[in-house]
């Protein structure tokens, strides 16, 4: 039998320069006379300069950044001007729209305070208007929302978040943490299944032509899990999604059956739904990431340690429950108090059922303590980081560094947790940050903001090799997502493979962001030809 593909250029990492596809598999890897020779003419013909993995983001909010790329997307923009003018633009294009909702508004360019209703006001006075940050743990809204929500100075601040308030009490409009989520929980109409799904479609066009096969959802409800499972049904989802179950942090264990029933029916085909999500804390940028020691100054004043979510005997207990219970724990920690709480509780899992093959994680690790560094390795969770934030950009410098003082040697501490022997896992948390993995790549190994090299790096010493980064946003995230037939180019493999018009080892490390896909193959099917 023939290949139905052959693909030819430098696979990374080997000497081969040619793959043959077979169905789903991976058929022969070598040079491109030997690949023909054993698998004889016919095959569609792919060239590139270089093949890879296909790529698998560790951490996205796909469908959430398929929802504002459908909506009010401000990400590509970066001026207030420019963020009112499409804004403004959007509600004129859109009359019948109840409410106007997107996101991409980036923190730094509005200061401490954030931004304020009025200058929603100025452009959308009548409809509420609901805008979730780059970030997503702020959202801005307009005065009609607060109305339409009931929110006023007397409203007090829930446990976890705040309104930042004018003189008078009342709030300005930039709603932090709880605040942002239980307004779109309670008061922002809901999409449907139908909605999610044509988000989850648009989100997955954009990966495939990044070349991303595969991905963690890391926050999906009932409804968004109900798209994934309806989508992968009618033959829609050609990517393969682990979908992170999103546990309350308003409940406790008694959840743990709703979750066992959702992983019943989501899981199948191209679907895994056997991931928990547990959210610790908020981040340091807003002073609701969980601290051991107060925020500096009058942060400290007004924050003190932040916010922790889950906390005490209900974290540990889900952490055991969710392990005995056979879910793999996807757990957001930033913050140094969150992250060994985090890791306090798969400690106290491990202690209670024994070892196993879950694959625990825990995602985001900006500010560990460095004696917390080793501890990952020790007892076997991934380490998974989102290495485009790992450089001195405006986020950094404006609102992490003066939060946080000294510990904010600790950032980001990448090649700390490579060389501990931790399991390194990358993805992108987008739409908080670029889904494009090689501009991910590149900050991972130069610590620059890329174009800006007048910025210099963060701590050069955690910056990672190439065939490092590589490796964790594709065997590493394969691992992480107990997809064992992906994440190398060998034969027996399912062939995943993105086709790169140039060989990003190649050149300066600050060329590796122009890498571009010229095909991406999964599961031995062209799903993206440029």
């Amino acid at each position: 039998m023939g290949a139905d593909l052959i693909v030819t250029g430098r696979v990374l990492g080997t000497d081969a320069d040619a793959v043959a596809v077979r169905g789903d598999r991976i058929v022969a890897v070598g040079s491109e006379d030997d690949v023909r020779e054993r698998v004889g003419a016919g095959g569609e013909l792919v060239r590139g300069a270089a093949i890879v993995p296909g790529i698998q983001d560790a951490h996205i909010h796909a469908a959430f950044a398929g929802r504002i790329l459908r909506h009010v997307n401000l990400d590509d923009v970066h001026d207030r001007g420019d963020y009112l003018g499409r804004i403004r633009a959007y509600a004129d294009d859109h009359p019948d729209a109840d409410w106007i909702v997107g996101g991409g508004w980036y923190g730094p360019l509005f200061g401490d305070g954030g931004p304020t209703r009025q200058e929603l006001d100025a452009v959308v006075p009548d409809r509420p208007v609901y805008l979730m940050n780059t970030d997503t743990h702020a959202a801005w809204v307009n005065t009609a929302a607060l109305r339409a929500a009931g929110i006023d100075a007397a409203t007090p601040d829930p446990w976890d978040g705040y309104y930042v308030r004018e003189p008078d009490g009342m709030p300005t409009g930039c709603l932090q943490e709880g605040t942002a989520y239980t307004f779109w929980a309670r008061h922002v109409p809901p999409d449907s299944v139908e909605d999610w799904m044509a988000s989850i479609q648009v989100a997955q066009r954009e990966l495939h032509a990044l070349g991303i096969t595969a991905w963690q959802d890391a926050w999906v409800e009932e409804d968004l899990l109900r798209a994934y499972r309806r989508l992968d049904d009618e033959g829609g989802l050609t990517a393969r999604v682990v979908t992170s179950l999103w546990w309350d942090r308003h409940r406790g264990p008694e959840q743990l059956e709703g979750l066992i029933e959702r992983r019943g029916w989501g899981s199948g085909g191209r679907v895994d739904a056997n991931t928990v999500k547990l959210m610790l804390d908020g981040c340091p940028e807003s002073c609701t990431g969980s601290m051991l020691r107060p925020y500096e100054g009058s942060f400290g004043d007004r924050h003190g340690t932040g916010i922790q979510f889950i906390d005490g005997e209900v974290h540990t207990e889900a952490a055991v429950r969710l392990d005995a219970a056979g879910f793999q724990i996807h757990q957001h920690a930033l913050g140094d108090r969150a992250i060994r709480t985090a890791l306090d509780a798969i400690a106290a899992a491990r202690a209670a059922n024994g070892a196993n093959d879950h694959r625990h994680h825990i995602a985001h690790l900006q500010l560990p303590d460095p004696a917390d560094v080793p501890r990952l390795a020790q007892l076997d969770v991934i380490a998974n980081v989102q290495p485009y934030w790992a450089a001195p950009d405006p986020m950094i410098e404006r609102l992490t560094r003066p939060r946080v003082g000294d510990r904010a040697s600790w950032l980001y501490p990448i090649a700390d947790l490579a060389r501990s022997g931790a399991r390194l896992a990358m993805g992108s948390d987008w739409p908080v940050s670029t889904p494009d993995p090689w501009r991910e790549i590149e900050v991972a190994v130069t610590r620059q903001v890329i174009d800006e090299p007048e910025r210099g790096a963060l701590d050069e010493t955690q910056r990672v090799d190439l065939a490092t980064a590589l490796g964790a946003f594709t065997a590493g995230t394969a691992y992480l997502n107990h997809d064992d037939d992906a994440g190398t180019v060998a034969e027996g493999m399912r062939a995943d493979l993105a086709v790169l018009d140039r060989d990003p080892s190649e050149g300066e490390a600050t060329e590796i962001h122009a890498t571009r896909t010229l095909a991406t193959i999964a599961s031995g099917v062209m799903v993206f030809s440029r």
